[in-house]
C-alpha cells in the first residue's frame, strides 16, 4: 500500500514538472514573437494569408465557379407512367380493361439558350476574379500603410526622448548657474515643466503608437500585436512618377478591369432574355400496353408552347437599361479612382515639399541655433526661455519632418494600391 502511494505521489511529481515546462516553453515562445523584429514584407506576407475578406474573395470565385457548372446542364429527362381505364365499373371494373403507358420525355432547347446561360456564368466568374485582385491589392495596401503609421509612430518616440534627453542635461548646467549666483532656484522648475510637459506629449504618443500596432496585428489575423519593433527607415524618399503616368496606370486597376467582365455578363444576360420567348421543344416516347386484347404500341409525342401572350418585353427592357448602365457605372468608379489617386499625388507633392524645406533649411538651422544657445547660455549671454525655446524648435522641426514623412509614404502607397502594381516606388523602404 505504501508502495502505491509512493508511484501515485512521484506521478503526481512527473505531471506537475512537465506542466511547467510546457508553461515555461509557451511563454518563451510569446515572448520571442513579442521581441521579433517584423518587416514590411512579412506584414503583407501575414496579411494576404489569413485576412478573413481575401477568404471571402476566395469564396466568391469558387460560387461563381459553381454556378457556371451549372448553366452548362441539360434539363433532365422526364419519365412518366400513366394508368387508364381501369378501377371503374362495368367492363372497366379492375384493371381488366387497363392501359398502361411508360413514356420518356425530354426538353430541346432551342435558339441557343444553353450557350447564352453558360456565357452568364463565364462573365461572372470573371468579375469573381478580377474582384479577388481587388480586394488582395486593397488589403495590401491597407496593410502597407497601417505598418507606416506604426513605423511613423516609432520615430515620433525617438523624437521626444531625444527631446526630454536634451532637457534632462540642462538640470546640471542650472544647478551650476544657481550656485555660482547667475539663475535663481525657478529656473530648475521651469526646465522640469518644460520636461513633463514633453513627457505627457511622449505618453500620447506611446498611446497612439500601442492603437496603431494593435491595428496592424488586426490586419494580419491577430487580436494583439505579436511583433516587436517595426524595420524600416522612413527618411528616404523616391522621386513619384508624373500623375499622367499614374492616369494611365490607373486603367490596369482590377476594379476597373472587372467592368468588362460585367458588360459580358450583362450582354449575355440581355441575349437570354431576347431569346427567352423562343419556344422550346418538349419531345416524348413511350410504350403503351392494352391489357384486354394483350397488344401493345409505340406513343410519339411533340410539344412546343406557343409565346402568344408573355413576349417576355419587359425582362427584354430591363436588360438593355442595365447593360447601357455599365458605361456610366464604369465611369463613375474611374471617377472615383482618379479623385483618390489625385488627392494622394497633391499630399505626396506637398509633402516633398514640406521636405525639402525642413531639410534643407529648418532643421539645420535649428541644429545650429540650439548649438549656439546652449554656449551662450553657459556663458550667460541667454536666458533659460530662450534655450527652452531653441530645443523646442528643433523637436517641433523633427516632428514635422516624421509628419511629412508619413504623409509621402501613405499617399505613395495609396496609389500603388490604385495602380495595380503595388509597393514599387517605396523601394526604399527595407523589406
Amino acid at each position: 500500500m505504501l508502495a502505491v502511494k509512493c508511484r501515485r505521489r512521484h506521478f503526481r511529481v512527473v505531471l506537475a514538472l512537465a506542466a511547467s515546462v510546457i508553461v515555461a516553453n509557451n511563454h518563451s515562445l510569446a515572448a520571442a514573437e513579442q521581441s521579433a523584429t517584423l518587416t514590411l514584407r512579412q506584414a503583407l506576407a501575414r496579411a494576404l494569408a489569413t485576412n478573413p475578406r481575401l477568404t471571402a474573395a476566395e469564396r466568391d470565385v469558387g460560387i461563381a465557379a459553381g454556378k457556371k457548372i451549372q448553366t452548362g446542364a441539360v434539363p433532365n429527362p422526364e419519365l412518366s407512367f400513366e394508368l387508364d381505364n381501369a378501377f371503374g365499373s362495368g367492363d372497366y371494373r379492375g384493371t381488366r380493361s387497363a392501359e398502361t403507358t411508360l413514356q420518356l420525355s425530354q426538353l430541346v432547347e432551342l435558339g441557343g439558350k444553353r450557350n447564352a446561360r453558360v456565357a452568364v456564368g463565364s462573365a461572372e466568374l470573371d468579375q469573381a476574379g478580377w474582384q479577388r485582385q481587388a480586394t488582395r491589392l486593397e488589403v495590401l495596401s491597407e496593410t502597407a500603410t497601417a505598418y507606416l503609421t506604426v513605423l511613423s509612430a516609432q520615430r515620433r518616440i525617438e523624437i521626444l526622448n531625444e527631446h526630454v534627453a536634451s532637457l534632462d542635461r540642462l538640470t546640471p548646467l542650472l544647478q551650476q548657474r544657481i550656485d555660482a549666483g547667475a539663475s535663481s532656484p525657478a529656473e530648475i522648475l521651469r526646465a522640469q515643466v518644460a520636461a513633463d510637459l514633453t513627457k505627457v506629449e511622449r505618453e500620447r504618443a506611446k498611446t497612439n503608437l500601442a492603437t496603431a500596432r494593435r491595428e496592424l496585428a488586426v490586419l494580419m489575423g491577430d487580436a494583439s500585436p505579436r511583433f516587436g519593433k517595426l524595420s524600416g527607415q522612413l527618411a528616404n524618399v523616391g522621386r513619384p512618377a508624373s500623375f499622367r503616368t499614374i492616369l494611365s496606370a490607373i486603367e490596369s486597376n482590377p476594379q476597373l478591369m472587372r467592368w468588362t467582365a460585367v458588360r459580358a455578363q450583362r450582354s449575355a444576360e440581355l441575349l437570354t432574355a431576347r431569346l427567352k420567348p423562343i419556344p422550346d421543344v418538349r419531345v416524348s416516347v413511350g410504350w403503351r400496353h392494352y391489357r384486354d386484347s394483350g397488344d401493345s404500341a409505340v406513343r410519339l409525342g411533340v410539344s412546343i408552347p406557343l409565346p402568344v401572350w408573355d413576349q417576355n418585353q419587359g425582362d427584354i427592357r430591363a436588360a438593355e437599361e442595365t447593360l447601357a448602365k455599365s458605361n456610366a457605372e464604369q465611369a463613375i468608379n474611374k471617377a472615383a479612382l482618379i479623385a483618390v489617386a489625385g488627392r494622394s499625388y497633391e499630399v505626396l507633392t506637398g509633402a516633398l515639399q514640406e521636405l525639402k524645406l525642413l531639410r534643407s533649411s529648418v532643421l539645420p538651422n535649428s541644429r545650429k541655433a540650439v548649438q549656439a544657445t546652449e554656449d551662450g547660455y553657459a556663458q550667460g549671454r541667454f536666458t533659460l526661455l530662450d534655450l527652452l525655446d531653441a530645443q523646442s524648435s528643433l523637436a517641433q522641426a523633427a516632428i514635422r519632418e516624421q509628419e511629412a514623412l508619413q504623409s509621402f509614404h501613405t499617399a505613395v502607397t495609396t496609389i500603388e494600391g490604385l495602380i495595380g502594381r503595388p509597393f514599387i516606388i517605396t523601394r526604399e523602404i527595407p523589406r
